[in-house]
């Protein structure tokens, strides 16, 4: 585990106890399936039985009882003790999952599962998961995963069973157990962190001296529109193309501004494009800002797409941990040449005052060119226990080893201030690495983000932070997708990993956005009311509240971390 915490082996009372609380075990064993793992050879043999082991106690169900309890509602006798402590709506919430479907065919399922995060995943799941004779089933995890998405009947989690290459599925329930004790104290502690950063922040709201009524709403579009170009870039250095799109601010009238446009750099997350935040661009260059919008290729959405048909190994190569920032020195040294002999450029985009905003893999990308340094000596350390972490981002940060372990300095001085929307920064950047930032700063995290989780990625990495300009903004129940538009290249995700009310999200990155890079980028101290508890409170609605800090230190948050949550927050938990 990436917390300090020491997690204990649950008790045989426990685990009977468990095991009558179908929700509990179905929890472990079914909600499993949901995570991409699958591929191998396809055998004659199917899983018959379901085996709950804990020690010499051992239970099983039938898989002809858990399908005719979930296609017809019958409820077979090796079943009923189970069965029978769930209430209604659980036992429908069983049969969704047994029979809940996922439209994706073998070729993508076995191409992903075959990258190395799977591999990693796997493995883990072999440790619960396991074949009849009780070995490892990481291997029959996938080839049952596999079968199942080419079956006609679909990539079901009932199917899965049915296709699983030996007689028996063996559930190891002590360690599930483990691996859900482990998780409860991960979410406790995030808990604690979230309810500490609501509490410090309604604090300082308090304290805050903010006349609303003299503030301008910056949710609706400025009073300048925009052009947009879309420049080819070719870096021969690297043999490296790729699109960027460029919004040129102008007069109601449409012509050029009297003088250069400040430019704000915005860069993408894995698996998407430079269509995901033009909603931003655009909002941004109706204030008068130029934006330029970079895509990434190797680790953007023809990437992923590429990956699911087979046309490449992994979501994001690790060379692109370098190849993102050198794409962006690369198209401002490009604008910068523009800006003084094309006529469609020229004297309109100042180049000598830049902020940058990405989001995930484009926020660590912001970060690094702020002056973040890459820090080998932590990501060895925190890679080498990788099997005993539940923090997904390091199945990302982790990859970056194979760049060697040799120094990268891809700080650009054109970059004034930075946004990073729930990065990636625990072990790559770790306290070394954020610590170089002279900059501003300011991380947006989620509390629900499962991918770079908001207590070991954002919360904790703040505190790291030296730079005196420094914003913490916490969206309570927000995802990690939460603040990205939908674009033709996305994958369809399921409203709960979305989370709720995207729009008001991307409200929120549309105010905070505008007001800290007037305040940082154009140096306007009009709009530093807007950086305050007690603004970005107000502007909080659920279901996503908000949360906002200048300032926290380690001490404050182990502190936080060891009392009860009562304590933290000076009110009864709810």
């Amino acid at each position: 585990m990436a917390e300090n915490s020491v997690v204990k082996r649950p008790s045989l009372h426990q685990v009977i106890d468990s095991t009558k609380k179908p929700l509990n075990w179905v929890g472990i064993l079914l909600g499993f399936w949901l995570l991409p793992t699958v591929a191998a050879t396809p055998s004659a043999d199917a899983a018959e039985r379901v085996y709950l082991s804990y020690d010499i106690l051992e239970r099983s169900i039938s898989v002809n009882s858990l399908e005719a309890y979930a296609i017809q509602g019958r409820i077979e006798d090796d079943l009923a003790p189970y069965v029978q402590y769930a209430k209604p709506e659980q036992q429908q919430q069983l049969r969704n999952l047994l029979l809940r479907r996922l439209d994706v065919g073998p070729v993508p399922v076995s191409q992903f599962l075959y990258t190395p995060q799977a591999e990693v995943l796997l493995q883990r799941l072999g440790q619960v998961i396991k074949t009849d004779s009780g070995q490892p089933g990481y291997r029959a995890i996938r080839a049952s995963l596999i079968l199942a998405s080419a079956d006609r009947r679909g990539l079901t989690l009932l199917n899965v069973l049915r296709k699983f290459p030996t007689p028996g599925v063996r559930i190891d329930l002590a360690r599930g157990l483990e691996i859900a004790n482990e998780l409860s104290t991960i979410f406790d502690r995030t808990e604690r962190a979230i309810a500490f950063v609501s509490h410090k922040s309604a604090a300082a709201a308090s304290s805050d001296r903010v006349n609303f009524s003299a503030l301008p709403p910056l949710d609706r579009p400025g009073s300048l529109t925009w052009r947009k170009e879309t420049l080819r870039l070719n870096d021969r250095s690297r043999g490296r193309q790729f699109n960027a799109d460029i919004y040129i601010p102008l007069s109601p009238q449409r012509t050029p501004l009297n003088t250069p446009a400040k430019l704000i750099v915005i860069s993408h997350g894995v698996g998407s494009d430079r269509q995901t935040f033009a909603y931003l661009a655009q909002h941004l260059a109706s204030y008068g800002f130029a934006v330029a919008v970079p895509e990434h290729p190797g680790s953007n959405a023809q990437q992923l797409q590429d990956l699911l048909r087979g046309r490449a190994n992994e979501v994001s190569e690790p060379i692109e941990f370098i190849n993102r920032p050198l794409d962006i020195k690369f198209m401002l040294d490009e604008l910068e040449g523009l800006s003084q002999k094309d006529p469609a450029f020229q004297g309109l985009i100042n180049m000598r005052e830049v902020g940058i905003i990405g989001q995930s893999f484009g926020g660590y990308t912001a970060l690094v060119l702020s002056g973040a340094t890459l820090n080998f000596p932590k990501l060895q350390k925190d890679c080498a226990a990788i099997n005993n972490s539940w923090n997904t981002s390091l199945l990302l940060q982790c990859r970056a080893l194979q760049l060697g372990t040799s120094l990268h300095n891809l700080q650009d001085d054109r970059i004034k201030a930075a946004i990073a929307i729930n990065p990636v920064t625990s072990s790559i950047l770790g306290p070394t690495g954020l610590s170089q930032i002279k900059t501003p700063v300011m991380i947006i995290s989620g509390s629900a983000d499962t991918v770079a989780p908001a207590l070991s990625e954002q919360i904790q990495p703040f505190t790291w932070l030296t730079t005196p300009n420094k914003y913490l903004v916490v969206m309570k129940n927000g995802t990690h997708f939460s603040t990205l538009a939908p674009t033709e290249s996305d994958l369809p995700l399921p409203e709960s990993v979305l989370g709720p009310d995207l729009a008001l999200a991307r409200r929120y990155t549309k105010v905070l956005s505008l007001a800290f890079f007037q305040s940082y980028v154009s140096n306007l101290s009009e709009y530093q009311p807007y950086l305050s508890a007690s603004y970005v409170e107000k502007l909080g609605r659920e279901p996503l509240p908000l949360s906002f800090l200048r300032s926290l230190s380690s001490d404050e948050l182990t502190a936080a971390l060891q009392r009860p949550t009562t304590q933290a927050t000076g009110s009864p938990k709810r």
